[in-house]
């Protein structure tokens, strides 16, 4: 089975516990931290990757750094991961367990590439759009790429709006290279 695989099941079980013990919220916060904690201390991943170094070491070093800042069943469930050596799923694990919050929670991530950046007004009004496409909560990231010279990209999960001068330039450099 892929580590894709297995930390998807495991995101799974764990998301089914909070919502069985009503804390998907303090959990996903846990989760958060943890990730943010990965992100910036690479070592810490390369740590819990490392067949070399023992489960109880893995197992303590998570315990130090996190024992009085995430809740008790996030800790253990860290601990029975690492016990049945999978240590090295626990950052997909937990991305994948905000990919599961995100779909029972239906939020949705969209990102928005622009020529220049966007004024505050333009951001609501697509965050506007993007809500009422999908029903759900949006959390939109702003881009700025002066590439597309004008226009903007919108890519909300797998679908993408061009309306960009470049991506139109370049339709039209195409169809006179065809021509």
């Amino acid at each position: 089975m892929s580590e894709i695989q297995v930390a998807s099941r495991y995101a799974k079980a764990l998301i089914d516990l909070a919502a069985e013990q009503n804390v998907v919220e303090p959990v996903k916060k846990d989760i958060e931290l943890f990730l943010d904690t990965c992100r910036a201390n690479p070592q810490l991943q390369a740590i819990l990757k490392n067949p070399i170094i023992s489960l109880d070491k893995k197992a303590n070093i998570l315990d130090g750094l996190f024992g009085d800042k995430l809740n008790k069943m996030i800790l253990s469930f860290f601990k029975i991961v690492i016990r049945k050596g999978r240590a090295e799923v626990l950052y997909g694990t937990g991305k994948e367990f905000i990919n599961q919050y995100n779909i029972l929670k239906n939020v949705v991530k969209a990102t928005v590439t622009s020529a220049s950046p966007l004024s505050p007004d333009n951001i609501t009004q697509i965050e506007e759009v993007v809500k009422q496409a999908t029903k759900g909560e949006v959390i939109l990231t702003a881009l700025v790429d002066p590439e597309l010279i004008g226009g903007f990209i919108l890519k909300v999960g797998d679908k993408q709006f061009d309306t960009s001068l470049s991506s139109k330039l370049n339709k039209l450099k195409k169809e006179f290279q065809q021509n």
